[in-house]
C-alpha cells in the first residue's frame, strides 16, 4: 500500500505546472543570491587587502539557503494544502484509508525531490559563483576544493529535504496554504529573528536551536546573524533539525487522524 501511495503522490507532484515553476524559482534565486553574497565576501577581502584567503565557491550557496528555502517550502506546502483547497484530499483518503500512509507517502516523495533540487541548484550556483569571482575585479579570491564543495552541496540537499518534510507535516496540521505558510515562515525565520532581537542570552540560545539556525550549523555555516559562530556542532544541528521535523510530522499526523477531510 505504501509504494502504491508513493507512486500516486509522485504522479500528482509532476502533473502540475506549479512544481516546475517553484523549482525554476528556487534555481534562479539560489544562483542570484549566492553570486551576490559571494561578490560581497570577495569585495570585503579586496577592500581590506587580505591575501592568502579565498572564498570557497559553495560557501555563499550555504548562506543563500536562508532565503531560497521558501521557494521549496511553497512547493512542499502545495503537495497537501492544494488537495484540501480542491477537495481532492477526499479521493486520496478513499484510495488510501490509512492516513499515516498518506502522510508518509507525501514525505517520501517530497524529501528526495527537494534533496535533488538542493544539490543540483547548489551545484549550478557554485559554478556561477566560481565563474564570477574568478574575474580580476574580485581579485580571483575563490577556490573550488572538491571535497568541501561536495559536503556543502550534500548538506544543502539534506537541509532542503528535511525542511520540506517539516512543511508537509505543518500543512497536514494547518490544512490551508495561508496558515501553513505563516506557521512555517514564523518557525524558520520570523520567530528566530524576533528572539535574536531581544538580546536576551536565553532567547538567543533558543533561537540558535530552531530549524533555520540548526540547519546552518549542520551545513557548517557561521552566518547566523549574530557575528559569531553557532555554538554547537554540525551533528547537534542535524539532531535539532530532525527533532523539529519529527515534531511537525507528528502534529500533522495527529490532526489528519482526528479530523475529517
Amino acid at each position: 500500500m505504501v509504494w502504491q501511495a508513493v507512486a500516486a503522490e509522485w504522479g500528482k507532484l509532476w502533473s502540475v505546472r506549479s512544481t516546475w515553476w517553484c523549482l525554476a524559482c528556487a534555481l534562479a534565486l539560489t544562483v542570484l543570491t549566492a553570486v551576490t553574497l559571494g561578490g560581497s565576501m570577495a569585495t570585503s577581502l579586496v577592500r581590506e587587502g587580505i591575501t592568502g584567503v579565498t572564498v570557497t565557491a559553495s560557501e555563499p550557496v550555504v548562506s543563500a539557503t536562508s532565503f531560497v528555502q521558501f521557494a521549496l517550502v511553497a512547493l512542499a506546502m502545495l503537495t497537501i494544502t492544494s488537495e484540501y483547497a480542491s477537495g481532492g484530499i477526499r479521493v486520496t483518503l478513499q484510495a488510501t484509508p490509512v492516513r499515516g500512509v498518506v502522510l508518509a507517502a507525501k514525505a517520501l516523495v517530497v524529501a528526495p525531490v527537494m534533496f535533488a533540487a538542493g544539490v543540483l541548484s547548489g551545484a549550478v550556483a557554485t559554478a556561477a559563483v566560481y565563474a564570477v569571482l574568478s574575474a580580476e575585479v574580485f581579485g580571483g579570491l575563490v577556490g573550488l576544493p572538491v571535497g568541501e564543495v561536495t559536503l556543502d552541496l550534500l548538506g544543502v540537499g539534506v537541509f532542503f529535504g528535511l525542511v520540506s518534510v517539516l512543511t508537509v507535516g505543518a500543512g497536514a496540521a494547518m490544512r490551508s496554504a495561508a496558515g501553513t505558510l505563516t506557521v512555517v515562515f514564523m518557525l524558520l525565520m520570523g520567530l528566530p529573528l524576533m528572539l535574536l532581537m531581544t538580546g536576551s542570552q536565553v532567547a538567543v540560545d533558543a533561537s540558535m536551536r530552531m530549524p533555520m539556525f540548526a540547519g546552518l550549523a549542520f551545513m557548517g555555516s557561521t552566518d547566523n546573524m549574530t557575528g559569531g559562530p553557532i555554538p554547537y556542532s554540525a551533528g547537534e544541528g542535524l539532531a535539532w533539525l530532525l527533532a523539529w521535523t519529527a515534531l511537525a510530522v507528528a502534529a500533522g499526523h495527529a490532526v489528519l487522524r482526528r479530523r475529517d477531510a
